[in-house]
Formats: C-alpha cells, structure tokens, sequence
C-alpha cells in the first residue's frame, strides 16, 4: 500500500513555516483510510488557501493514487489553534 503519510507530508511541509509541528495520524473504520493532518495554527491558512483551493489540491492528489482495496482515502485538515485543551 502507498505510504500516504509520507506523500501528505511531501505535499504540505513547503507551504508551511512551521514543519516541526506537521502531524499525520491514520485511523482506520469500515469505509475510509482517514488521516488526520495537524499543523501549527498559523500555518493552517497556508494549507487550506484562499476558498479552499490549496486543500482541495492536496485532496485531489491525495484521493488520485489507487489503492487496492475497498476502502477510501479521506484526507482531514485539523486546525491546532482550535483544539479541545
């Protein structure tokens, strides 16, 4: 299977300044592969673009490489600054 942990992290650590702080967690249920990406609060901008264009870019790679598998890609963008403390 395809290390999409480590092509997430290919595709996002130029845009940000902050590259320390990338974190990619798997989890795994019936339907998706879903990976969780975090990154620092100001570089949550970065990734996600002006309307989103920047993460659906990185989506639209992420989703394109084929898996062998019934299961799904699902590509979340979690925002540090607003978590849970």
């Amino acid at each position: 299977m395809t290390d999409f942990k480590k092509l997430i992290k290919t595709i996002v650590t130029p845009l940000v300044e902050h590259p320390e702080a990338i974190t990619i967690d798997r989890v795994e249920t019936d339907r998706f592969y879903e990976y969780r990406l975090t990154v620092a609060g100001d570089d949550v901008g970065r990734v996600i673009g002006k309307r989103g264009h920047v993460a659906s870019a990185i989506r639209t790679i992420v989703y394109s490489v084929r898996i062998n598998d019934s299961k799904r890609v699902r590509l979340v963008i979690n925002d540090e600054s607003k978590a849970p403390k």
